[in-house]
């Protein structure tokens, strides 16, 4: 059985993956970096040493998440943190960050787009967990984050002073969705020694949001890495940023 901590981050990359996966390498965590493309995890895992290992995983692909399963079975027999991290902000790529807000609002965005977005936002992070489930119980401190986002909370859109929530479309409510997923399996898990919390970021510039962001992936990271590390006394079932906690 391995002596370091196990992590698993999704789209990890680029963006605030890749610092999560960086920040837990410093931490003398294994950290497997999964990716769509094996060439785009190998090239992130060369950055970062010999605690870095890249794996193909694309997270709407259940042979692929099994595949990564079976293989964190066999190489450490256990798996001590999940980081949810993968995420689109739309179907397909490609225009500037204006046009991709306006075709995001549910009065506009095609169901194949809203279909598309959750598959990987919301079904992703329900299959990736369950298959990871068995391999995060046989860990002493099992922990689940998931990279959330402020921006889809129901009680800040809900607030008319809220300048933000004319973008509240597509991405976010598939990200309000995601926050549930992850609500229930903390809740679930309760009487477990896995912990199931969901850490915002912040509006970091990623690929996203065509590197619009005001906060750098150094500063996205560290919340989702606070809670990848928490003790045994840290919290369950929450939604907190690098401020505190946030309304779902």
């Amino acid at each position: 059985m391995q002596e370091k901590r196990v992590a698993l981050v999704t789209g990890a990359n680029k963006g605030i993956g890749l610092e999560i996966a960086k920040s837990l390498a410093k931490q003398d965590v294994i950290v497997l970096l999964g990716a769509r493309k094996l060439e785009d995890a190998e090239s992130a895992a060369k950055g970062i040493g010999e605690n870095a290992h890249p794996v193909q995983l694309d997270v709407t692909s259940q042979v692929s998440i099994d595949a990564v399963s079976d293989r964190i079975r066999k190489e450490f027999g256990r798996l001590d943190i999940l980081m949810n991290n993968a995420g689109i902000s739309r179907a397909g790529a490609g225009g500037t960050f204006q046009e991709a807000v306006s075709k995001n609002l549910l009065t506009a965005a095609p169901l194949a787009d809203i279909r598309a977005v959750f598959e990987t936002n919301v079904f992703g992070v329900i299959a990736v967990t369950q298959a990871m489930l068995p391999l995060l119980r046989e860990s002493p401190a099992g922990r689940i984050v998931l990279t959330a986002s402020s921006g889809a909370s129901m009680t800040l859109n809900s607030d008319p002073s809220n300048s933000h929530r004319n973008m509240f479309g597509n991405y976010s409510v598939s990200k309000t969705a995601a926050h549930a997923v992850t609500l229930a399996f903390a809740l679930a898990l309760e009487s477990t020694n896995i912990k199931v919390n969901a850490a915002c970021p912040g509006f970091t510039s990623t690929a996203l949001n065509n590197f619009n962001g005001t906060r750098s992936v150094e500063e996205g990271a560290r919340e989702p890495v606070r809670l990848a590390l928490i003790g045994p006394d840290g919290p369950t079932g929450t939604f907190s940023d690098v401020n505190g906690p946030v309304p779902w």
